[in-house]
């Protein structure tokens, strides 16, 4: 898509002010920018403890032009659900309320609360800005972190042994009227993705990847063209589910090597050739698995 096009899709209105505290090259800064503008105005957000609890600024002072709701590191999905049931009580019913948060706090520490939200089918929309490990507080291991990463829990001699945990196959298992998953370097299909999200009801979660420059070992500048590797090179593939049951691929994309993907990102430094090879071919067998999960829903007989 052009940049003419993308202009014209993106509304003007800005939510997110200058001066904001996050790291050059930072993925969930942008990505908070396009949500909102993707939302408009009625919207509150509820952060618990994650980066972005520190770019938005301390109280009284805030990066966003709509309320926010600080919380709890294990409580975005509650306080979330409690703010749009004291809006229901008093009739507002325009106002959309988004539960923002890292993987740290949706994958680890929140997910008995997300999932406790999604089994109730709380109407929240829920967004975990993935950069695949602690970034707040030094780069720990999360279980979002890829196989043979590097963190400063997971060093060198010992890097990540367990793949990335299958959040959206979690979610999907709750039967929630919508998941997707995006990525900062497709804005376009990012917007759609929350638009659409506001016009259903109920728990929808976006598991949006969300690069951190420092915790990846990349230059600043390096930020969306590593997301777009990761979406080409099929390591995060784009798609959706609905109720559980119907999957559909949002791109698709001849599968360029992961190789070059890994080599870019010092987090991955250490990996020889026949480490890369298992990543390959794992990525390999999840894309053929997320095929035929499509294919299903297309002809379920």
């Amino acid at each position: 898509m052009s940049q003419i096009k993308i202009k014209e899709f993106v509304p003007a209105e800005e939510y997110l002010a200058s001066g904001h505290l996050a790291c050059p090259g930072c993925g969930a800064s942008l990505a908070m920018r396009y949500a909102l503008k993707a939302l408009g105005s009625k919207t509150i957000v509820v952060i618990p403890a994650c980066c972005w609890s520190i770019i938005a600024g301390p109280y009284p002072q805030t990066s966003l032009s709509v309320p926010l709701f600080h919380t709890a590191f294990e409580t975005a999905a509650a306080v979330a659900s409690g703010v749009k049931a004291a809006l229901d009580i008093r009739g507002n019913q325009d106002i959309t309320v988004l539960a923002w948060a890292g993987d740290g706090g949706t994958f680890d520490i929140g997910i008995q609360a997300l999932s406790g939200a999604a089994e109730r089918n709380e109407d929240i929309i829920y967004i975990c800005y993935d950069n695949e490990a602690y970034m707040n507080t030094g780069i720990q291991r999360s279980s979002a972190t890829p196989w043979g990463a590097w963190t400063t829990t997971t060093p060198t001699a010992r890097p990540k042994s367990h793949p990335k945990k299958n959040i959206m196959e979690i979610m999907a298992a709750h039967r929630i009227p919508y998941a997707a998953s995006a990525a900062v370097a497709y804005p376009v299909d990012f917007m759609e993705k929350v638009k659409k999200s506001k016009r259903i009801r109920g728990t929808r979660f976006i598991h949006l990847l969300s690069p951190c420059p420092p915790g990846w070992k990349c230059a600043d500048e390096e930020s969306i063209m590593l997301t777009r590797m990761a979406v080409q090179s099929r390591i995060f593939p784009l798609y959706e589910v609905e109720n559980g049951e119907r999957y559909r691929l949002s791109m698709d994309h001849s599968g360029s090597p992961v190789k070059e993907y890994i080599r870019r990102q010092g987090r991955f430094r250490h990996l020889t050739d026949k480490d890369i090879d298992m990543i390959q071919e794992r990525v390999n067998d999840e894309w053929e698995r997320l095929l035929r999960k499509v294919k299903e829903s297309e002809d379920p007989e």
